[in-house]
């Protein structure tokens, strides 16, 4: 990538955000002095994740004809020979953290080639789903679909908790919930101590014979989302049976410990009153959750402020890049967290030298800040068909 300085940018000036998911893929277009985005385009199909991580061939595909399309509807040339009229570029990605080597090592230089653009950053997920739910204030946001994570900063660094994937976190998670849920019925249809009746007729309804449910779930490599599409019925159940009322306790206890292990402390700025945001299909299941959730938060976090995020991963990719744009980036730089390009003329927390991560190992021999590599089959990342997925897949 070129290390021409970049243009300043005008208040009429553009910026593009990405979210990247197990969805798909979501792009838009905003102006610098405007909040939330001018058009949208949508990839229905999921970026591709190999033995070397996310496939940035794979990504562009898809991304520059998106781009092209976007600035055309807002009159413009997708040319890199007009340089300026795309200010700055922001992406969150699922797996940015352990998965996205290839890249913060390819997307800089083509994106400056394709668009002109020199000004960018390549964020995980959560981190677009902070900015997207909190903006650039010190806090904690808890991103909760299929799985779970919880991502707090004090503007000097990032602490995490969890996001593990299914099969060592994501505790409180829809799949978390599901399995929960599925555990009780299989108690039921067993005739053995903690069943519950309602969530085994649940079972019937939505997979059939539960003799068959071995056969229907363990092929799958979506099982995670599988067993999240059964967390909607943990809920409903929840008013009428203590069984699934237990369960929503115990996902709330998981989700409030996370959130408290994450929430600046005392003294830190944001730390004397956390603002703690919920975001994410998992909440849309309203109250059985949620009213638990509220109960240990004030028991776990009392400073807390609990609110609802307002804002997606989608349109934390957009402020982050209008941020870039006025050399206003707060939210703390770090290598594989919130990757900023040296020499893409903006200031922030670090100077893009990497804030720290707490609970996660600093990078060392090409280990990821934030724990090995997770196979494709256990990340929330993949295909995910849950009613209740992350409003981004939120993973690692």
């Amino acid at each position: 990538m070129t290390d021409a300085p970049s243009p300043v940018p005008t208040p009429e000036a553009y910026v593009l955000g990405v979210d990247s998911g197990g969805s798909g893929l979501r792009v838009a277009l905003g102006r610098v002095d405007t909040d939330g985005p001018l058009f949208t385009a949508v990839c229905a199909e999921p970026v591709r994740t190999g033995a070397g991580g996310i496939d940035a061939a794979h990504l562009l595909e898809q991304l520059l004809p998106s781009a092209a399309e976007l600035l055309e509807r807002a009159g413009l040339s997708s040319s890199g020979d007009s340089p300026g009229q795309v200010a700055a570029f922001s992406i969150g990605a699922a797996g940015m953290a352990t998965l996205g080597g290839r890249l913060r090592a390819e997307l800089p230089g083509a994106l400056a080639e394709a668009l002109g653009v020199r000004r960018m950053a390549l964020a995980a997920d959560a981190v677009t789903a902070y900015a997207g739910a909190v903006g650039q204030r010190p806090g904690a946001v808890v991103a909760g679909g299929t799985g779970m994570i919880a991502l707090g900063t004090d503007l000097t660094g990032w602490h995490r908790a969890d996001g593990w994937g299914h099969l060592l976190g994501d505790s409180g998670g829809g799949a978390w919930i599901g399995r929960a849920g599925l555990d009780a019925a299989m108690r039921a249809h067993d005739g053995r101590r903690g069943g519950s009746p309602a969530l085994l007729a649940r079972l019937h309804a939505v997979f059939g014979l539960a003799e068959g449910l071995p056969g229907l779930l363990y092929p799958r490599s979506d099982r995670p989302a599988v067993l999240a599409s059964f967390a909607p019925e943990v809920a409903a159940c929840a008013g009428a049976d203590e069984v699934a009322a237990g369960i929503l306790r115990e996902a709330a206890a998981h989700i409030a410990e996370a959130a408290a292990a994450v929430c600046p402390t005392a003294g830190s700025e944001g730390g004397d009153a956390c603002e703690v945001a919920l975001t994410g299909g998992l909440f849309r299941m309203g109250e059985p959750l949620l009213g638990p959730v509220r109960e240990e938060l004030a028991r776990l976090v009392p400073q807390a402020r609990v609110t609802t995020g307002t804002g997606d991963p989608l349109t934390g990719a957009l402020r982050i890049a209008r941020a870039l744009a006025l050399d206003d980036l707060r939210l703390p730089h770090h290598p594989t967290m919130l990757f900023v390009p040296a020499g893409d003329g903006a200031s922030g927390p670090s100077g893009g030298v990497g804030a720290e991560v707490r609970n996660g190992e600093p990078e060392s021999d090409g280990v990821p800040a934030d724990g090995p590599v997770s196979g494709a089959a256990d990340r929330p990342t993949d295909r995910d068909t849950s009613p209740v997925r992350h409003s981004s897949d939120i993973s690692g």
